[in-house]
């Protein structure tokens, strides 16, 4: 597994421009990119809940922490409950967190319950001095706690006059695990585009969408989006 392909993300932020979602994924991976800056190497804690575990963020953000030349964004995946013999990048269970200290960041990803443990475990690392960073979907205690959120409702964003349940082909955008389906976003699509974001050299200082751009129709950018891919379909081995 390597970066998601630059080419497919542009299309996903061309066609989610207007909805918000690239201006708070990029502002959320602009704090995680500070953070992790201002820290060291294996500083960077990624742990999600009981029933989640963020694989694919720790996979796509190690990608983009050897594509970018950034060993601090490289994280180390905490879990719950490590089987016996596991390797050792794949065998930290929670009492890390026990050990965070002021200078490392403290990445959280919570599609459901946190409980009760992991929060308690997360205002000592605070205490601590590590930075706390959430994605969550809304979680009053996360808000409380994280220095910054990225909130991902259950029923994502709704684009004004647009009906529900539009979606973009996946086997014709060739982005496999991203779901393109609109106006939801899933907690997929918006951990792709903070990692992406996070990798990328201008996430630091690019500037907000233009106000042009965010005028435009949804059906205008998903009908380029589309000619867009269909293009290079045409052309590349997607």
């Amino acid at each position: 597994m390597g970066p998601v392909d630059p080419s497919r993300v542009n299309l996903l932020r061309e066609v989610l421009s207007s909805t918000g979602w690239v201006d708070r994924t990029r502002g959320f991976a602009r704090s995680l990119r500070r953070s992790t800056d201002a820290g060291t190497v294996d500083g960077l804690l990624l742990v999600g809940t009981p029933t989640q575990e963020p694989w694919h963020l720790a996979a796509h953000l190690d990608d983009e922490s050897r594509y970018a030349g950034l060993p601090t964004l490289s994280p180390t995946l905490v879990r719950w409950s490590p089987p016996p013999g596991a390797p050792a990048h794949l065998a930290i269970g929670l009492e890390r967190l026990e050990d965070v200290r002021r200078g490392e960041t403290l990445f959280v990803v919570a599609p459901d319950d946190p409980t009760e443990q992991l929060l308690e475990r997360l205002a000592d690392a605070r205490r601590a001095g590590a930075t706390l960073l959430a994605i969550d979907a809304g979680n009053d205690d996360l808000t409380d706690l994280a220095h910054e959120e990225l909130v991902v409702p259950q029923r994502g964003l709704t684009a004004p006059g647009e009906p529900s349940g539009l979606a973009v082909p996946l086997e014709l955008a060739g982005v496999g695990d991203i779901d393109l389906t609109l106006p939801d976003v899933s907690f997929d699509t918006v951990q792709h585009l903070v990692s992406a974001a996070a990798g990328d050299p201008a996430t630091l200082w690019t500037p907000r969408s233009s106000s042009r751009a965010q005028k435009r129709g949804f059906r205008d950018r998903l009908a380029k989006a589309l000619d867009s891919i269909q293009g290079q379909s045409a052309s590349h081995d997607w």
